[in-house]
């Protein structure tokens, strides 16, 4: 691990062992840290280059990355200030680290900020591997997403996103022409195996390593 330098979030940087793989910006969940999605990442791409932030939101001492007021209702300006952050921080450490346009990973609150920075500028990324992300806004206008490759993991029996969201998300980033894949998985909130199989075979398929 590299001692990261101060780049306006705590964060881990783990340098790649394989070159050929696009960078992971792993998005943590409410409650976890810079720490949390490491060992996943580095499974679902072995040897990628790694960039994980914490959340700079604190919700009675959980880390997030932007404030809401309730379950399922977001401090939108809140969101939009904490997106053009996030965007920030990740100009810098690209160009400090080097890195190209990185492939965003991140779980419920952390896939939340991620489809947000996929919004904002989607040439800062490579694609979004978006799991339990929610949709309690309409996000248009949207950018040129033109071959931009989004995974959407869901769960049928999520209890924090209504059944009609995943599908409607979908759809709105089909219109503005992204490669979206929505997977529906027989699970609530938590992930399962069947999302680490999906997450992997989209990866081997949108970013292979190369030989």
């Amino acid at each position: 691990m590299t001692q990261a330098p101060d780049l306006g979030f705590v964060h881990r940087y783990i340098p790649a062992a394989d070159p050929s793989r696009p960078p992971l910006l792993l998005l943590h969940g409410t409650g976890a840290d810079e720490n949390d999605l490491i060992p996943l990442g580095e499974m679902l791409a072995p040897g990628a280059a790694i960039l994980s932030p914490r959340g700079r939101v604190s919700e009675e001492g959980l880390n997030r990355f932007f404030r809401r007021h309730e379950e399922g209702v977001w401090d939108l300006p809140d969101f939009e200030t904490r997106t053009n952050e996030l965007a920030g921080f990740l100009a810098r450490a690209r160009a400090v680290y080097h890195l190209a346009p990185p492939v965003v990973l991140g779980f419920s609150n952390g896939a939340n900020i991620g489809w947000s920075l996929m919004r904002r500028d989607p040439d800062q990324l490579a694609g979004a591997l978006l799991m339990r992300a929610m949709l309690p806004f309409d996000p248009r206008p949207l950018p040129d997403l033109t071959g931009f490759p989004v995974l959407l993991l869901s769960g049928k029996d999520d209890p924090l996103v209504p059944s009609d969201q995943p599908s409607y998300f979908a759809a709105l980033l089909g219109e503005a022409g992204a490669d979206v894949t929505l997977e529906m998985v027989p699970a609530g909130h938590t992930l399962t195996q069947q999302d680490l199989i999906f997450a992997f075979n989209w990866l081997e398929r949108y970013f292979p390593a190369q030989a």
